[in-house]
Parts: C-alpha cells; sequence; structure tokens
C-alpha cells in the first residue's frame, strides 16, 4: 500500500538524517525494493503534503528533513494507525482527554495517512442505553479507571443481585473486559502487602454504587501482572459457572432461544426420529440454577436429570401456577350443588 510506503519513507528519512547524509532515489528504491522512479514520486507526495522534505542537486545531493524534523510514528504502519483508532472508539464516545488525544496523534501523521485515521474514529457507535431508554453503561468506570492510574485505594460501594450495597475497601490493580463488560481487579483486606499472596478479587463495574478515594498508595502484589492475574481470575470463575451438568430434551426450533440463555454451555446430542426432539446439556453452578434459567421455556424442554433440577422445576411450577392459576367462578344462589342439591 503506498500509505505504508510513506511511513516507511519517511521514517528512512529520520534515521539517514541522523548521521546528516541526503538520502538519495536509487538508495531509497534499493531500500523498499520499489523503483526509482516510485521512490521520487513518493517524496516529491511528502512534500506535496507538507512534511519539510526538500531536495539538492548535485553531487552529493538528495533528499532530507528540514532542520533534522522528526515526525515520532514509532514505525507505525497504516494499517496500525487504523487499528489504534478503532480501538479508541469513535470521539462522539470519548471522554475530553482521549478526544484531544486523537486530534494531537492525527495531526502529527503525514497528511496521507490522516483520512484513513479519521475514517476509523468514525466508525463506530457506542449506546449506553438499553431499548427502554435506561443507563446501562457503568457509571464509574472513570472513576475507577483513574484510581488505578494513580495507584490510590478506594472505599466502594457493592451491590450484588438482589442484595443491598456494602461498602468495600479495595487496592485497584487493573480493568479487564469480558465480552465488552468491564470488571475491576483489585487486591482486598490485609493480604496486598508485598511478599504475601494477594488475596485478589473481581468486581463487575455495573454493580459499584459508590467510589471513594482514600488517598492512601496501593500496594501492589510483588510480580503482578494483569493479564496473567485475570486469566487466573477468569478460569476460576468459568469452573464456577460449569459445576453441574443438566441432561434434557428440546423441543424443534428451540435451539436459538437456548443459545441466547446458554452460549456455549449448551451442547446437542442426538435427534430424536420421530418427534424431532434434541437432546441436550447443559452446564450451569448447580442443577437448581438451570433448572430456573430453563423454567421460561415451559414445555418446550423437559429436563431428565439429576433428580435436583427436576425437583425445582416441579417447585417453580407449582408457586406459579398457585400464584397465576385462575381463581373458581362462584356459583350463583339457586345452582346446584356438588351432589346436585339447590345452594342457598
Amino acid at each position: 500500500m503506498r500509505a505504508d510506503r510513506l511511513v516507511a519513507t519517511l521514517l528512512f528519512l529520520q534515521t539517514r538524517g541522523q548521521g546528516g547524509a541526503p538520502v538519495t532515489a536509487a538508495e531509497l528504491a534499493a531500500e523498499l525494493e520499489v523503483s526509482e522512479r516510485t521512490a521520487r514520486r513518493d517524496l516529491e507526495a511528502l512534500a506535496a503534503a507538507g512534511v519539510p522534505v526538500y531536495s539538492t542537486a548535485g553531487k552529493g545531493g538528495g533528499w532530507r528533513l528540514v532542520g533534522g524534523a522528526r515526525t515520532d510514528l514509532s514505525g507505525l504502519n497504516a494499517p496500525e494507525i487504523r487499528a489504534l483508532f478503532l480501538l479508541a472508539g469513535p470521539e462522539a464516545d470519548a471522554g475530553p482527554g482521549t478526544r484531544t488525544a486523537l486530534r494531537k496523534l492525527v495531526r502529527a501523521l503525514p497528511a496521507p495517512l490522516r483520512p484513513g485515521a479519521e475514517a476509523a474514529a468514525r466508525a463506530g457507535v457506542t449506546d449506553a442505553t438499553d431499548w427502554t431508554g435506561a443507563e446501562t453503561g457503568p457509571v464509574h468506570l472513570d472513576a475507577l479507571r483513574q484510581a488505578v492510574v494513580d495507584g490510590v485505594q478506594v472505599r466502594i460501594g457493592y451491590a450484588r443481585p438482589g442484595q443491598q450495597p456494602r461498602q468495600r475497601l479495595v487496592h485497584p490493580l487493573g480493568i479487564a473486559a469480558k465480552t465488552g463488560v468491564p470488571y475491576l481487579v483489585a487486591a482486598t483486606g490485609d493480604t496486598a502487602g508485598p511478599g504475601s499472596p494477594a488475596d485478589l478479587r473481581t468486581f463487575r463495574v455495573s454493580r459499584v454504587t459508590s467510589v471513594t478515594v482514600t488517598g492512601e498508595p496501593v500496594v501492589r502484589p510483588e510480580d503482578f501482572d494483569l493479564a496473567t492475574a485475570w486469566r487466573a481470575l477468569a478460569a476460576r470463575m468459568e469452573d464456577r459457572m460449569v459445576a453441574a451438568t443438566v441432561r434434557g430434551r428440546a423441543a424443534p426450533g428451540t435451539e436459538g432461544l437456548l443459545e441466547g440463555l446458554f452460549g456455549s454451555r449448551i451442547r446437542y446430542g442426538a435427534r430424536e426420529p420421530d418427534g424431532g426432539w434434541t437432546a441436550i446439556e447443559v452446564a450451569g453452578p448447580s442443577p437448581e440454577v438451570v433448572a430456573a434459567q430453563l423454567a421460561g421455556l415451559g414445555s418446550r424442554v423437559e429436563l431428565l436429570g439429576p433428580p435436583e433440577a427436576r425437583t425445582a422445576l416441579a417447585r417453580i411450577g407449582a408457586e406459579l401456577s398457585a400464584l397465576y392459576a385462575p381463581a373458581a367462578p362462584e356459583a350463583a344462589p339457586g345452582a346446584p350443588g356438588p351432589a346436585g342439591t339447590p345452594r342457598g
């Protein structure tokens, strides 16, 4: 791609410029494995785009950067620049600091690379509200990120589903995302001291109800690495998610609903030849939890085992039936009773 050649040309000029020697079109052509004509055309394109490149004729002549000017691209090529702007996200979703940084980075790029970078920055959008209009984004994500960057302890309010918030003093160590859902990785309690095995925990950021900065410095565990710690914590959570397996059978056309509920935790077996039902196995934290998740599918799924799952589903069904079953109509006065005798 020409954009990649222009970046490589600029970097080559920067490298050669440190020694004071000009770059000839022939040298550039040999370096980039292109023709001299192509190399000369690329040099002229850089100059026309506003990069401070000039040429001198005659013996010892060639191309130089004016005044040893440099554009620090750190070896980035055009696809890498686009990937960086895609990762940074659209400016509409970015915070003020990110927007400022993106604008500065665009200005630092050679003119031929700017359109691709700007297009990448506009290529996506993030909607933090669900279809009901409720805000679903984690409210305290920025505060937790700042605590990680500043290296300060924070006291957070944290509410598990169905419970009231509890206050926790934590040492923020990093933010990790699982399928777009951010989690705070933090050390808790008194085990965060140097030389001791840190009690590392994950906190789903959307469940954080408050963040109070204490000003006390974070004590990082020795040899802490966020990526390594997250892999260990995620593996532990995944083990809990598949601690039990429930067997059953599903009616035709139920596959999409099951995959929406369980994702990769559902496995399909043989299809029955008569009614077309399919054998299934679902992994989950416990038989009772899986049964509760399947209850909404009604008669489209039949659980076969273990017994705890069938018992839990029968209990859920009885509770729903008792709650929502229509009341028996009240008999009118004079209507026959159970034995045929008139009432009233």
